[in-house]
């Protein structure tokens, strides 16, 4: 079996007797993207924090590349993090500097490597300005670039996209995607779930410190949808073709999945000589916000025995983890 990138096993961390992570298990393979989304104190950060070293489990275990962090810190050598957002750096010292700094901490790290990642994250042109007058987006893009300098095996990022524009949003999880491609294993918390489902191997929902569901997205984004006429007989009749790996009646439409790409030019054919009209085809795009919503309600409704609005807790929290804090807007 392939050796998690990371792996947790009942983790849990209780501060001044409240519970912040309770029994949360999952592992992240070697090229995956991992994220962690929920609203504010669900959970998130404290993870991150456990799982890069920084904080001590309460009970339960971390292991990184199958090793204990806390026993065999030798290990984090493997990792690239930024664990708060923004990213701290010294404001008097130039993007190039700051960089300088963190490469000859790590050791092994080329001016050459610096270069590399100024112009992956797209800050070539201001590299020799002072972090000081940076605006919140490129100090998090630097953060991004002080991360990936040492080209690590796992790399956890604490909203590496808080405060964005739309392009530098782009941008990083554009460089994140690429990173896992190459192999890395990526862990990151975040509030952009339109995002994620474009690129994120699998999302982890947390609620009240609790791993409450776990999405598959790798397999959502393979779907497809058709609205037929009879999405029952639809889904028998390409349950036996050779190239449809899933096919399933969700109301009028039926939901299937392509063993073969090329399989897709057969299927409108298929259900028209088995009698099927087909009203329309295409991609079945999964709603991630939607999906996200209705599992941290249902599980408050659980908990709580009645709806709690969710408008304060999870919106309001997406446009503030979005917007710069007051400091911020000062400088």
């Amino acid at each position: 079996m392939l050796t998690a990138a990371i792996e947790t096993q009942n983790l849990s961390k209780i501060y001044r007797k409240k519970a912040a992570v309770q029994d949360v298990t999952f592992r992240v393979n070697p090229g995956e993207v991992y994220a962690l989304v929920g609203p504010n104190g669900a959970g998130k950060t404290t993870i991150i924090r456990l799982v890069a070293g920084l904080a001590f489990p309460t009970s339960g275990e971390v292991r990184l590349a199958g090793e204990n962090p806390h026993e065999k810190p030798q290990v984090r050598r493997k990792l690239g993090a930024v664990v708060e957002a923004p990213a701290a750096f010294y404001p008097y010292l130039t993007g190039r500097g700051n960089l300088k700094l963190h490469a000859d901490l790590a050791g092994n790290v080329p001016n050459e490597r610096i270069d590399e990642v100024l112009y992956m994250m797209e800050l070539h042109d201001a590299a020799d300005r002072k972090v000081g007058v940076y605006s919140l987006g490129m100090r998090q893009r630097l953060g991004v670039a002080s991360a990936m300098l040492t080209k690590p095996e796992v790399l956890i990022l604490d909203e590496p996209a808080s405060g964005m524009d739309p392009l530098s949003l782009h941008l990083v999880h554009s460089v994140l995607k690429e990173a896992a491609e190459n192999g890395t294993a990526v862990l990151l918390s975040t509030h952009h779930l339109d995002e994620v489902v474009a690129y994120c191997s699998r999302v982890a929902i947390l609620e009240d410190g609790r791993l409450i569901d776990e999405v598959n997205l790798l397999d959502r984004r393979d779907r497809y949808r058709a609205k037929v006429s009879d999405s029952h007989r639809a889904a028998q009749a390409l349950k036996t073709q050779p190239y449809i790996r899933h096919a399933s009646a969700r109301g009028e439409d039926v939901i299937f999945m392509l063993s073969q790409p090329e399989g897709l030019m057969q299927v409108a054919t298929v259900l028209t000589q088995a009698g099927i009209r087909v009203l329309e085809l295409g991609k079945d795009i999964f709603d991630l916000r939607s999906y996200y919503r209705e599992r941290v309600q249902d599980k408050r409704v659980e908990r709580e025995g009645q709806a709690v609005p969710m408008t304060e807790d999870f919106d309001a929290d997406v446009m503030k983890e979005a917007m710069p804090k007051k400091e911020e807007v000062k400088r």
